[in-house]
């Protein structure tokens, strides 16, 4: 691991004007690309002490050997030379977006003598105009056939065309008019042409013009009494509208934009984006990417624009709405303005039905981001690869089938608790989660509750162990109540316990195991900070590559473990401010302050109740509920607390 300082470059030799940068590691390769208006002020900033920076920016400058730069004249030139290098070089520590799932195109080969609309997924090819992408290919493919009644251009594969060609015979699409049957010379190339034409200005968004010009040629017809011609445009009306019914009005005004929304946690980013044309949605896409570097909402904003738009410029709309402007919007918007060759805006809605739209991307993209890592964790490959990672990393005989995690929550050393939860081939067991709440610590002592926790924990383990019986099954040997023939869940030790912190919470769960005379079960923690995996007896951690699926298991499980640490944090706290307000209400004992906050979740619900709602509580009376109202309306705004689910049990935020 490099030290910065050993490649920082020499003072007053980094220009101040603006440019793109490169970190490079000790083969030469290009690990991160940046841009700066400043290329000194932002340089520097990279050379401080490591403690201050940010853990994965920590993780690229020790990582890095040597640091280069080129001059610019612009910040958009800064712009676009950054997207060149990130495209040439392919960096680790930039954020890649990729796409979440492949979708489908409209793609339209206007290269080609006789253009063939057709659907397709992949790569974009020159000399083929696109449309979408789409979410789904049957959808599309529904939306040709119904506009090929309209627009009978061409939708053959070239080996049938040429076949046709060469026998003068039309395909079947020739002879029920869903084709101009170009292959047989029906129509010259210009004619056909110029129905490609306007099937590519309806599929942009030029959709009222036909419609009033079927509409008008339809009328004209039948007052010309040709009912025959004026009946197959009624039936091409309906095949427009029809196609135009698929794609919802969001945008009353006609907007041509694009509305990006991100959904985001500590590892990764979801992106999902919808092509709005002419106020319609004609297309929707979404991209997920491990966040690499460091910056927040706008960082990320300004290279997924600039990875989304920089090879694409027929693509670019006029307008693009994002949820936070990128970090230098008026530099992004000059160098979209200039790919485009026309205006555009990047802008952030604050209102109507844009902000409605935008939060209905928001949704999407927190879906996308959750059906990733559900996909990511069920599959079975990837689990055993994980759980064998963990295994060559820490040394141990076996992959840990089952692994425990321990966190420690407190709010300055009030109501402290612990979770533990259960992954068991790579998967949780939410029914062996256990909440444990420290008593024998005073104050904030993360490292003595964690000595706590894993002692009470691993105490019952040798409790249940000596009255376990063991049994032969079919599946193997398994631990049983003696009394009841039921297998015994914490009577089988864990293959990994897995602590929230560093050495000291690991050298105080190790004691534990220790005083208790357990030397067989392995111990780690994972620090959040740089993402750390410490031993005992070890004085420098373990570092797993980034895209270790050991490392994501690591984090998901303590991840799961925090989450369920706090939701029992809160639902402490919550129960301790609604006994806290009640303790002065005659005749409420703790039976009947339990059932309030069950039937309510909250104080907040309790104090938003009547007088009669609160007396459908068992065993509150309406003299009872009176001075329950009281209490609470006198009590002090504290904030919102959280409420309890009280079908699922799960604390949800107000």
């Amino acid at each position: 691991m490099a030290q910065p300082a050993s490649y920082r470059p020499a003072a007053g030799t980094i220009p101040t004007q603006p440019g793109v940068y490169r970190f490079r590691d000790r083969r030469g390769r290009v690990i991160y690309v940046g841009k700066a208006k400043n290329l000194r002020a932002r340089l520097s900033s990279y050379f401080q002490d490591i403690g201050n920076l940010h853990p994965r920016t920590a993780s690229m400058v020790t990582t890095g050997a040597s640091v280069d730069w080129t001059v610019v004249r612009t910040e958009v030139e800064a712009l676009q030379l950054e997207y060149s290098w990130i495209k040439e070089f392919d960096p680790r520590f930039n954020v890649k977006y990729r796409d979440d799932k492949s979708y489908p195109w409209l793609a339209v080969t206007v290269g080609e003598e006789f253009p063939r609309v057709m659907v397709g997924r992949g790569a974009k090819k020159k000399g083929t105009r696109y449309f979408g992408p789409y979410g789904h290919a049957w959808a599309i493919r529904e939306t040709v056939d119904l506009l090929l009644r309209v627009f009978p251009m061409r939708s053959c594969s070239n080996g049938v065309f040429k076949r046709s060609a060469q026998i003068g015979r039309p395909c079947l699409l020739g002879y029920i008019d869903k084709c101009s049957a170009p292959c047989v010379g029906s129509v010259s190339a210009e004619e056909h042409r110029r129905i490609v034409d306007d099937f590519c200005d309806f599929m942009a968004g030029s959709t009222t013009a036909f419609v009033k010009r079927v509409e008008r040629e339809m009328y004209a017809a039948s007052e010309a009494m040709d009912y025959e011609k004026a009946a197959r445009l009624r039936d091409d009306l309906g095949a427009l509208n029809k196609a135009l019914e698929k794609q919802a009005v969001v945008l009353g005004d006609g907007t041509d934009a694009d509305v990006v929304a991100l959904a985001e946690d500590p590892l990764e980013v979801a992106v999902q984006v919808f092509h709005v044309r002419g106020g319609r949605i004609r297309g929707q896409r979404g991209w997920v990417a491990d966040r690499m570097a460091e910056g927040g909402t706008p960082h990320l904003v300004e290279e997924f624009l600039l990875q989304l738009y920089g090879g694409e410029r027929e693509s670019i709309p006029r307008e693009v709405l994002v949820p936070e402007l990128p970090e230098d919007a008026a530099t992004m918007e000059e160098l979209l303005t200039s790919l485009r060759g026309g205006r555009v805006q990047v802008r952030v809605p604050q209102r109507g039905d844009k902000r409605a739209l935008m939060e209905t991307v928001a949704r999407n993209a927190a879906q996308s981001l959750a059906l990733h890592k559900t996909k990511r964790a069920s599959d079975l490959t990837t689990r055993n690869l994980a759980l064998e990672e963990i295994q060559k990393t820490l040394g141990l005989d076996e992959a840990p089938l089952r692994i425990e995690c321990y966190d420690v929550s407190n709010l300055q050393g009030t109501e402290v608790v612990a979770s533990m939860v259960v992954f068991e081939d790579g998967l949780p067991r939410k029914g062996e989660y256990r909440r444990f709440v420290i008593r024998g610590v005073d104050g904030q002592n993360d490292v003595a509750s964690m000595h706590e926790v894993i002692t009470r924990r691993f105490q019952r383990l040798l409790d249940e162990q000596a009255r376990s019986t063991e049994v032969v099954t079919e599946a193997g040997p398994m631990l049983v109540d003696p009394d009841t023939g039921r297998p015994r869940k914490f009577a089988y030790a864990p293959g990994l316990v897995v602590v929230d912190g560093g050495p000291p919470q690991v050298a105080a769960a190790r004691r534990a195991l220790a005083e208790l005379g357990i030397d067989d079960v392995p111990v780690c923690g994972l620090a959040k900070r740089l993402e750390e995996v410490w031993v005992p007896d070890e004085e420098d951690p373990l570092i797993l590559p980034r895209t270790s699926e050991g490392l994501y298991l690591l984090q998901r499980v303590r991840d799961e473990a925090h989450r369920f640490a706090i939701a029992h944090h809160r639902a402490r706290r919550s129960a301790t401010m609604v006994e806290s307000v009640l303790d002065d209400v005659p005749g409420l004992g703790e039976v009947r302050r339990k059932a309030l906050l069950r039937h309510f979740g909250s104080l907040k619900k309790l104090r938003l109740a009547d007088v009669e709602q609160i007396a459908q509580v068992p065993g509150i009376g309406p003299a009872t509920a009176t001075a329950i109202k009281e209490a609470v309306a006198a009590a002090p705004a504290r904030g919102s607390a959280p409420r309890i689910n009280t079908a699922t049990g799960e604390i949800e935020e107000d």
